[in-house]
This record gives structure tokens, sequence and C-alpha cells, in this order.
């Protein structure tokens, strides 16, 4: 059933658990995703993400997402991930998306704050939920997928610069209205190439702060420990793509390497091999989540 993003966040925040949130690019991504949710019966956020517009197009992705979702047997939200422009926002609201991100977290604080009042009040007045981003989620250069180029904490003399603070959080969130606020504690966008650096500790000081559900960006590839962690300090959805990707990746190259007769294989076969590891990819994600 197609629910907002909002509904979904407040009772993982009230129960203590963490929502999967998976971008969808292509058809055997949106099925893969909604099969593991009714089979470990669990809510589920499809996303879009602008960046993914190279790929497919909202015009195209998004019909397929919502249709998935109104005949799912469990909560599903669709959202706009990493929405850069007051226009792609309003496009997915006007499809029928229940929640956008709008991301102006690599503008100056106020442009931030002001921006995302705007879009909130757009959002709201048609009952769709909005999140936003403060801070900065570090982006691999394998995978990243955001636009920005790679960088690391190795990248910053002051980390400071660049996790979440709480008191800016709280102005920010107060100022907006925000529903779910991403927040910078160490993650990363794309692969993790090395070890990251979590301010899982930072969490919970800004839940100190605000009483809203928190966003896990670049939520691919975190231990099951950390992930815990986290959502026991206040991360409430967490975004998931980067190894679910690469699993439909691995999978299409096995069952390529085991055919005898490579010019024998159809590409229903590999669409088939990919969506299976994809689905199994997420209800390994899925089953931490929702029991930290």
């Amino acid at each position: 059933m197609l629910v907002t993003l909002k509904e979904l966040l407040n009772d993982a925040k009230e129960k203590q658990y963490a929502v999967g949130a998976f971008n969808v690019p292509n058809l055997e991504a949106v099925r893969a995703v909604v099969e593991a949710a009714e089979e470990l019966n669990s809510p589920v956020i499809l996303q879009h993400a602008e960046v993914h517009e190279g790929l497919v197009s909202i015009e195209e992705i998004g019909p397929v997402m919502l249709e998935f979702a109104r005949r799912a047997t469990v909560p599903v939200a669709v959202h706009l991930d990493h929405g850069a422009s007051y226009e792609m926002c309003v496009k997915a609201i006007r499809m029928g998306f229940t929640s956008v991100m709008y991301d102006a977290s690599n503008k100056e604080y106020e442009v931030n704050r002001d921006e995302t009042k705007e879009i909130v009040k757009i959002a709201h007045a048609v009952g769709v939920s909005v999140e936003a981003e403060l801070g900065h989620i570090f982006t691999s250069a394998v995978g990243g997928g955001e636009g920005r180029g790679s960088d690391s904490s190795e990248d910053y003399e002051d980390l400071e610069d660049v996790y979440t603070d709480p008191d800016l959080a709280k102005s920010f969130v107060d100022a907006t209205g925000v529903d779910c606020l991403a927040i910078g504690f160490g993650t990363v966008h794309g692969v993790y190439l090395k070890e990251p650096k979590l301010d899982l500790d930072r969490i919970t000081m800004i839940k100190e702060k605000i009483d809203v559900p928190f966003v896990m960006h670049g939520g691919s590839g975190v231990s099951e420990e950390n992930y815990k962690i986290a959502i026991k300090n206040g991360i409430c959805k967490i975004n998931y793509y980067t190894y679910m990707n690469k699993a439909a990746g691995k999978a299409v190259k096995d069952y390529l390497a085991e055919q005898a007769d490579q010019d024998s294989v159809f590409f229903d076969e590999i669409s088939l091999a990919a969506t299976a590891a994809m689905k199994e990819n997420a209800k390994a994600a899925m089953a931490i989540f929702m029991n930290p």
C-alpha cells in the first residue's frame, strides 16, 4: 500500500527500527525490493535519485514505482532522493510521490534553510513528506553516484566542518519544518574503499536537540554492528543501493560464466538472475534494519 514517508518513519522512531530506502533505477530493482519487503513483511521505501536520470527518467520509472507500491501487501513510500531543484521536486509531487528530498546541503547554510523551507510549504500543502540534508556525506570514487566527485575524511583538516552540528540541526529543523533529516557522521556514498570513521555518538548528540527521524545516507557497506548502534541512537531511514547493485552485477557475471554456449544466452535469463540477487541482498539488509 502507498503511504507517506512521515508515516513510516514516525513508527520506526517510536519502535526503534529503521526502514530501508532503496534506489530502483530499473524494473528488476523495483520488483526485487518489493518482493523482499513482502516476504519479510517489512515496510520499505522505493527511491528515484535525480542523479539516475541518465539511467532512467522519473517519467519512465515513477509510474512503475507507484504501481508496485499501490499493489504491495506492505506499506511502501515512493520517494525522490537527492532532488536538486524545485522543478524536480514539484515534478515528483505532481506524479504522486509521497515524499521528496530537497538536497541543498552543498550550499551555504542560510540558502539551504530558506530553499528547503519553501519546498516544505509546497509539499506539506498536498500531504507530501520532506527530507533534507545538513552536513556532508563523503563520496567514494567507486559507485558514489551523487555527482560531486569523490572525497573522504582525509580531505578535510577538521571533521567538525563536515559532520552535522547538533545546534545547527536544531535551528534548521525548527526553521524549515522538515519531516526527517539526513545527517553527516562519516558514512560514504558508494563502495567503501577503507574503514569509515563513523561518529555514532553524534547521532545521539543531535537527537538530544531535535525530535525528528534521522536518515543515514551511504548506508551500503556499514557493518551490522554499526547499523544497530546507529538505529539505537536515532537513525530511522537507511539509504541502500550500491551493494545491492553490485550483487546484481556479480550474479550476471557468474551466470554467464556458467553457460557453456555464450551465444545461447537470452537477456531475460540475465534479468532474472540479477533480480534474484538483488532480492536476497535487499532482504539481508532489511532483516538487520528491522531487528536492530
